[in-house]
């Protein structure tokens, strides 16, 4: 949220800038969304960027973003990522970023 946010380490706040922007790369590739997705977060400094909003323009994405202190706007993509948490990746181990991407990818697909 907002208040953490303003909270976090400038060095913090940009490692999230970047690996968000990786991700929504990641996303792109694999599911060549058509122009004018939308893509929908919360508020945090890693969405608000300015490098963030010009990766989702040029990759022809509308931004949404939850209201301040609506917790419930996104409450399907919530409960699905609890799920995910709870039931898929509970207690699991990996050695590698890369064995942790190739077993979850699958849930997504």
């Amino acid at each position: 949220d907002d208040t953490m946010s303003a909270t976090l380490p400038l060095r913090r706040q940009r490692q999230l800038c970047i690996l968000a922007i990786r991700v929504l790369d990641m996303a792109v590739r694999l599911r060549d969304p058509v122009p004018g997705c939308i893509f929908h977060s919360d508020r945090g400094s890693q969405y608000c960027s300015h490098d963030f909003w010009k990766k989702l323009l040029a990759h022809g994405l509308l931004a949404s973003m939850s209201g301040k202190g609506n917790c419930f706007d996104n409450v399907a993509v919530e409960t699905f990522f609890k799920s995910l948490k709870a039931e898929w990746l509970w207690r699991q181990n990996w050695l590698t970023r890369r064995q942790a991407t190739v077993a979850i990818l699958p849930v997504y697909q």
